[in-house]
C-alpha cells in the first residue's frame, strides 16, 4: 500500500503546491507523470506476480476514498490556476494544466473505475460523481453494465477490434458507450419499475454543469474552456486506456451462440511496477475481468495464460496514437497469442 499511495498522493500534492506557491511545482508534476514514470518502471524491477496468499489490504478502501476526495480539489486548484488570478506565468499555467489532465487521466480514472466496483454505496456514488466532474459520468454505466457483460464481443463499444485505428475507436466507443449505457440504466429502472427521473444520468449531467458554473466563477470563459480542455484530454486517456487493454481480443462463440465465460486471455496486461502503483493496478486488467470486486492491491498476473504488452500500459497509450506504428506492434503479437491459444493442449 505505500508504494500505491506514494506513487499517486505525491503528483496531486505537486499540482496543488504549484497551484498555490507556483515555483518549480508544475514543472515538477509535468515531470513526474511523464519522464519519471518512464524512467521508474525501466529502473525498478517488476512487481511480483503476486502478492502473499491470504493478504488483506483494508487500506485500500480508505486509499481510493482520499485519491476521490482529492481529485475534486485538484480540479478546482488546477482550473483557478490555469485560467483564474493565480500569478503563474504562461509556461507554468500550460504545464500544470497538462499535469492535472494526466493526473485525471491515470489517477483519478483508476480510483473512480475502482470506486464504482466497491460495494458500499458512499463509494460507487464518489466514483460516479469523479467521472462526472470530467464530463465522462456515462462511464460509470457503461462500464459496469455493458463492458463487463460483453467485453471482448461486437456488443460492446469499448473493446477494440483487430486493425482499428485509435481514433476512429474512440469516436465509436465515445458515442457507443453513452447509448449503450443509457439504454442499460433505462432498461434496469423499467424492470424495477422506478420513474425515469431516477436516471443517473441526469445526476450525470447536473454535476457537469454545476463543475461548469464553478469553473466559470474561478476563471470567467477562460476557466470554462480550461476545464473543459482538462476533462478532454482525462477523457482521451480514458479511450487510451481501453483501447490498449482489449485490442483485438475477442471471446469466442460457443455451441447454441452464447459467449465463452470472460477469462485471463481477455485483457491485455503489463507488470511494470511504478506505472501500476501509478494507475492501481490497472495494467492487471485480466484478474480485475475475472474477479471485478476483488481489491486493486490483490490483481494477481499470471503470465503464462495472460497475454503481456511489450511496454508500460502508459507507453502503449503514447503508441496508440500512431495507428501504423501501434498495428506493426500489437499485430504480430495478437497472431502470436491466438496461435498459442488455438494450439492443442
Amino acid at each position: 500500500m505505500i508504494w500505491f499511495a506514494g506513487a499517486t498522493l505525491l503528483p496531486m500534492a505537486m499540482v496543488l503546491a504549484g497551484a498555490v506557491w507556483g515555483g518549480p511545482w508544475p514543472y515538477a508534476a509535468l515531470t513526474y507523470m511523464t519522464v519519471l514514470s518512464f524512467v521508474m518502471d525501466r529502473l525498478i524491477a517488476a512487481a511480483p506476480d503476486a502478492p502473499e496468499e491470504g493478504a488483506e489490504f483494508p487500506a485500500a478502501p480508505r486509499l481510493l476514498a482520499l485519491l476521490g476526495l482529492l481529485h475534486f480539489a485538484v480540479l478546482v486548484a488546477a482550473v483557478w490556476a490555469v485560467a483564474g488570478q493565480s500569478g503563474l506565468s504562461w509556461p507554468a499555467r500550460l504545464c500544470l494544466g497538462i499535469a492535472a489532465g494526466l493526473i485525471f487521466g491515470q489517477i483519478a480514472h483508476p480510483a473512480a473505475h475502482e470506486l464504482i466496483h466497491k460495494r458500499p454505496r458512499a463509494l460507487r456514488l464518489l466514483g460516479r460523481l469523479v467521472y462526472s466532474s470530467l464530463l465522462i459520468g456515462h462511464h460509470a454505466s457503461a462500464h459496469l453494465l455493458v463492458h463487463h457483460a460483453h467485453v471482448g464481443s461486437d456488443r460492446d463499444p469499448s473493446s477494440a477490434r483487430r486493425g482499428e485505428g485509435f481514433y476512429r475507436f474512440a469516436l465509436r466507443a465515445g458515442f457507443g458507450g453513452a447509448r449503450a449505457g443509457w439504454h442499460a440504466e433505462t432498461a434496469m429502472l423499467r424492470r424495477a419499475g422506478r420513474p425515469l427521473w431516477r436516471h443517473p444520468y441526469l445526476l450525470y449531467v447536473a454535476v457537469g454543469l454545476g463543475c461548469g458554473c464553478i469553473a466559470a466563477a474561478l476563471g470567467g470563459i477562460g476557466g470554462v474552456l480550461g476545464y473543459v480542455a482538462m476533462c478532454l484530454y482525462a477523457q482521451m486517456q480514458i479511450q487510451m486506456s481501453d483501447y490498449v487493454q482489449h485490442y483485438g481480443l475477442r471471446r469466442r462463440r460457443l455451441e447454441g451462440g452464447a459467449l465463452e465465460p470472460v477469462g485471463p486471455g481477455h485483457s491485455w496486461n503489463a507488470p511494470q511496477r511504478f506505472s501500476s502503483a501509478l494507475t492501481l493496478n490497472a495494467p492487471r486488467h485480466s484478474h480485475h475481468h475475472v474477479s471485478p470486486g476483488t481489491d486493486f492491491p490483490a490483481l494477481r498476473l499470471e503470465r503464462g495464460h495472460m497475454p503481456m504488452l511489450p511496454y508500460p500500459l502508459p507507453a502503449m497509450a503514447a503508441l496508440s496514437l500512431v495507428p501504423p506504428l501501434w498495428r506493426r506492434v500489437m499485430d504480430r503479437r495478437l497472431d502470436r497469442w491466438e496461435a498459442r491459444q488455438a494450439a492443442p493442449r
